[in-house]
């Protein structure tokens, strides 16, 4: 579908026959990102790998991320820091068993905190506050929940360029409040981390803001980084993976609505794992039901409902279609989630069809792409799986899950994120 948003031509893809042209046969011509306000306001003028269109310094991002940050070594190096993690999100739940518990909120803390401890190696979080040098926990994932949001708003300014100095919904104004205090936050990160460098004999790198810090020393960089794109790439790390637990929010929407489900899943974990003991990493591999109702989860709930957009960086002709050079395309992965054509019972929530299909959340099979496909996928795809797979797996092992108030599972609403704020009884098992 060819529209036009302004002066700017845009294209929606809605199956996953035009998701592949457009993110495999020819994503070398749709690799880049349209400039937009989001881009230049929050996210340190597309110093992320988000926003950052596709170019050298781009190029070298992903190879840093791919080969320094995301790699499989380091990815298990970390896995004692999401084991403790896992174990305080475990015990914290305990404490409040039998009692109603809205469990995004302590998801969004596990997950927030985990990805802190990886990336920063601390928790810069004020205690109160009356400690006006960092944020609290509950401010800072203020500013991340409004960091995300502007990042996906329609900014009129964007489509229509002589209307931007105008900022006639206010965007603008908030992007630049918001990205005042998160540059105050990494100004403190990076101030400690480099005080730490030079004052630790023989020093090894700990977290991810080492490595950064150490790549960006690099002589042969062809790219010399600048103190805003680090705080740039440090921003995409721990902000991309607010997604996870609202993926996981759903996901046990969904499940509470299904009693059958949550009892199939726990049938095969007690099978698999035994009820002596937590779910590993190590096990994910031979859980293929709970691999199910996490593609699932993702096939009705998308990250996004349309995949962060593409920019044509030359004319072609894609299925027939002539495209031309700064065209905006869109993938709608709602539509294709939700699809007759490709799915039995589209609006049904049945994990057992992911049984009987090989289909992967890698950006292989162009009908279910959580995490995008092609050059511009997300590098932090591996880690955000072990997240989502290790938070559900022990849920679902560690407590029985109840509905609070004599609640009934039809009544939960299970259409949207907003719908997603429900109290459930977690007791232990």
């Amino acid at each position: 579908m060819q529209l036009k948003f302004g002066s700017s031509p845009v294209v929606v893809a809605s199956s996953p026959e035009m998701a592949k042209e457009f993110l495999q046969t020819h994503d070398n011509i749709f690799a880049s990102r349209p400039t937009t306000a989001a881009g230049k306001y929050a996210s340190y003028n597309c110093s992320d790998l988000t926003w950052a269109p596709y170019g050298p310094f781009w190029r070298q991002a992903r190879k840093l991320y791919l080969t320094q940050i995301f790699n499989p070594k380091r990815l298990d190096s970390f896995e004692s820091i999401r084991i403790e993690e896992r174990r305080a999100f475990i015990s914290s739940l305990y404490a409040l068993s039998g009692k109603p518990v809205v469990i995004r909120d302590h998801l969004t803390r596990l997950t927030l905190s985990t990805a802190s401890q990886m990336v920063l190696s601390n928790k810069y979080f004020a205690q109160s506050e009356g400690a006006r040098s960092l944020p609290t926990f509950e401010e800072f994932q203020e500013m991340i929940d409004t960091w995300c949001l502007l990042s996906g708003v329609f900014n009129i300014g964007d489509w229509i360029p002589w209307l931007d100095r105008f900022d006639l919904q206010g965007y603008v104004k908030q992007m630049k409040a918001l990205h005042k205090k998160f540059d105050r936050f990494h100004n403190h990160v990076l101030d400690a981390h480099q005080a730490r460098r030079k004052t630790e004999r023989d020093f090894i790198p700990k977290d991810m803001v080492d490595i950064l810090l150490q790549y960006a020393e690099d002589p042969d960089l062809q790219v010399k980084l600048t103190s805003d794109q680090i705080k740039g790439l440090i921003q995409f790390v721990i902000y991309n993976y607010s997604y996870t637990s609202l993926a996981l929010d759903l996901g046990s929407n969904r499940l509470l609505k299904h009693p059958r489900l949550i009892r199939k899943a726990t049938e095969e974990l007690d099978r698999v794992i035994g009820r002596d003991k937590w779910v590993e990493e190590a096990d994910f591999s031979k859980l293929p039901f709970l691999e199910a109702i996490i593609k699932e989860t993702f096939r009705l709930h998308p990250p996004a409902t349309l995949l962060l957009p593409r920019y044509a960086l030359e004319d072609c002709t894609v299925a027939g279609s002539n495209i031309a050079k700064g065209t905006t395309v869109f993938i709608n992965t709602w539509s294709i989630g939700r699809n007759s054509k490709y799915w039995d019972s589209p609006e049904e929530f049945i994990p057992e069809r992911f049984l009987e299909k090989d289909i992967d959340m890698k950006g292989q099979n162009f009908v279910l792409l959580p995490f995008g496909s092609g050059r511009r996928r997300c590098p932090g795809y591996n880690l955000g799986i072990k997240l989502i797979r290790s938070m559900l797996a022990n849920l679902l092992h560690g407590f029985n899950w109840k509905l609070p108030h004599g609640m009934k599972p039809e009544e939960i609403c299970d259409r949207s994120s907003a719908c997603a704020i429900i109290k459930l009884n977690l007791i232990a098992s």
